[in-house]
C-alpha cells in the first residue's frame, strides 16, 4: 500500500519544497496548481480532500494563500520547522528576484530603452489586472448581497477614500449580521476520503491537535519577534523614520490583505504614493510589473516600494544599503505574520469552518474584495492612459480624475494589444508581459 511508505524526512523534502519555489510562477492560481500537482499528483504526500482543506483554511486567513498554503502543508508534515522551510523556500527566490531588480531599476530604470519596456509593461499589467477582476467576480458574486458590497466597496474607496482595513471590516460585519442573505451553510470539513492513500492520509498528527498552552507559546513567541524590530525602530528613530513607518505600515498590511495581493495593492499604492510621497505612480506600476515576472507570492511587489522608500530617504546610509535594508525589513514584517497565522490557526480550523456567521462574513469579504481589485483596475488605467491625474474633492467625494487632454496613444494602444493577447488569444500571462515589453521597446525605436 502506499501509505506504508515512510514520510519523508525533513531534509529529503527540501529539494521537492525548492521545486516548487522556484517554479511558483502564474500567480496563486498558477502556484496552487504547480503545488498540486507535486504534492498530490506526483509524491502523494497529501490527498485530495486534504489538500482542498488545507487551501479553504488559508482563503480564510489574511495574506498571500499560496504561500500559506505551502506553509500549512509544510507543518502538516514536519510540524513548525517543516512550516518555516517550506513558507520561507516559497518566498526566497521571489525575494532575491525583486531585491536585484530593485536595485537595476534604481540604478538604470531612467534610461530611455528601460523606460519603453516598462511603459509596455505597464499596459500588460492593466490587461491581467482586469483579467483577475473578472475572474474573481464570476466566482464571488453569486447572490444579490454579494453584488450590493462589491459596488459599496468599490464606491467607498474610490470616490469616498476611506480606508481599506475599514471596508475589510464593514464587509465581514455585514456578513456575519445577515448570513442568510450571502448563501452561507456550514461547510462540512474533516472528512477524510476512505480511499486516501497519500502519506498524510486522514491522520491528525499530535503537533496539529489543539493544544491551547502549545498554541499560546507560538503565538507570544512569534508575535515578539513580530513587534520587536518595530518597537526598537520608533525607540531608537522615532516614529517618523522611514524604517519605523515603513515597519508599522506594511506590517499592519500583512493583517488586512484578505483576498491576496490584488486586494491590497491599491490600498497601498495610494498610501505609498500620496500620503508618503515614497514612489509616484508611474513607479508603482513598474514595480507591480516586475512583481509579476518573478517567482513567489505578487505581494513581493511591496519590497519593491520598501526599497525606494528607504533609498530615497535621508538616512545616513548610502541609498541602495538603505533600500536593501528597507526591502528586507518589509519582507521580515509582511511575511511573518503568515506563519503565526498558520500556526496558530491550524489546530482549531476545522470547528471555524463548520461556523455560518464566519462562513458568511469571508463570503462578504470575497465580494468586497471583487470591489477592491475594481478599484485598482480603475486607478491602474487612469495612470497608465493619461499623463496627468488630478485630485478632485467635493461634494464629499475624495477621488482622483483624469485631464482628458493627456490620454497617451501610444499608451492606449500597448493596453489594447495587452487586452487582445490575453482575453482574444488566451496567451500565458509571461507571454503578454513579454510581448508588452517588446512592444514598448518597438514603439520607442520606431517613434521615438
Amino acid at each position: 500500500m502506499p501509505a506504508a511508505r515512510p514520510m519523508p524526512t525533513l531534509r529529503e523534502a527540501l529539494p521537492v519544497w525548492g521545486r516548487i519555489a522556484a517554479l511558483s510562477f502564474g500567480g496563486p492560481a498558477g502556484q496552487i496548481a504547480v503545488m498540486h500537482r507535486i504534492l498530490v499528483d506526483e509524491k502523494r504526500w497529501i490527498g485530495e480532500a486534504r489538500f482542498s482543506h488545507a487551501l479553504n483554511v488559508c482563503m480564510l486567513l489574511p495574506g498571500p494563500e499560496a504561500q500559506q498554503l505551502a506553509t500549512y502543508v509544510g507543518w502538516l508534515m514536519h510540524g513548525r520547522r517543516g512550516g518555516l522551510l517550506a513558507g520561507g523556500l516559497f518566498v526566497l527566490p521571489g525575494a532575491l528576484a525583486i531585491l536585484a531588480l530593485s536595485l537595476v531599476y534604481v540604478l538604470y530604470g531612467q534610461l530611455p530603452l528601460v523606460s519603453a519596456a516598462l511603459m509596455g509593461l505597464q499596459a500588460a499589467v492593466l490587461a491581467i489586472v482586469v483579467e483577475a477582476l473578472m475572474r474573481i467576480g464570476r466566482r464571488a458574486l453569486k447572490r444579490r448581497a454579494h453584488l450590493v458590497v462589491a459596488v459599496l466597496a468599490f464606491a467607498a474607496l474610490f470616490l469616498f477614500g476611506l480606508p481599506f482595513p475599514l471596508v475589510v471590516a464593514a464587509a465581514a460585519v455585514c456578513g456575519a449580521l445577515a448570513p442568510a442573505a450571502f448563501g452561507a451553510r456550514p461547510a462540512a470539513g474533516g472528512r477524510a476520503e476512505a480511499q486516501d492513500t497519500s502519506l498524510l492520509g486522514a491522520r491528525v498528527p499530535d503537533h496539529a491537535r489543539p493544544n491551547h498552552a502549545r498554541t499560546l507559546r507560538q503565538a507570544l513567541a512569534m508575535i515578539a519577534l513580530f513587534l520587536a524590530p518595530i518597537l526598537v525602530l520608533n525607540l531608537a528613530f522615532g516614529p517618523g523614520d522611514v524604517f519605523s513607518t515603513i515597519a508599522r505600515f506594511f506590517g499592519t498590511m500583512a493583517f488586512v490583505t484578505f483576498g491576496g495581493a490584488y486586494a491590497v495593492l491599491a490600498y497601498v499604492a495610494q498610501a505609498a504614493v500620496q500620503t508618503y510621497g515614497w514612489l509616484s505612480p508611474t513607479e508603482m506600476l513598474d514595480g507591480l510589473g516586475l512583481a509579476e515576472t518573478t517567482p513567489g507570492p505578487l505581494i513581493m511587489v511591496l519590497q519593491f516600494v520598501g526599497f525606494l522608500a528607504a533609498a530615497r530617504a535621508e538616512t545616513g546610509l548610502p541609498p541602495l544599503v538603505a533600500g536593501t535594508l528597507g526591502a528586507v525589513l518589509t519582507i521580515y514584517v509582511t511575511f511573518l505574520p503568515s506563519f503565526l497565522l498558520v500556526f496558530s490557526a491550524g489546530p482549531y480550523v476545522e470547528a471555524l469552518r463548520a461556523n455560518r456567521a464566519l462562513s458568511a462574513a469571508l463570503s462578504a469579504i470575497t465580494a468586497a474584495v471583487v470591489g477592491v481589485i475594481a478599484n485598482l483596475s480603475l486607478w491602474l488605467a487612469l495612470h497608465v492612459l493619461f499623463g496627468e491625474v488630478r485630485a478632485f474633492e467635493a461634494f464629499g467625494l475624495h477621488t482622483s480624475v483624469p485631464v482628458l487632454s493627456s490620454l497617451d496613444g501610444g499608451a492606449l494602444l500597448l493596453a489594447a494589444l495587452a487586452f487582445v493577447l490575453l482575453f482574444r488569444l488566451h496567451w500565458p500571462m509571461g507571454a503578454v508581459l513579454a510581448a508588452g515589453c517588446a512592444a514598448g521597446l518597438a514603439r520607442a525605436l520606431l517613434f521615438g
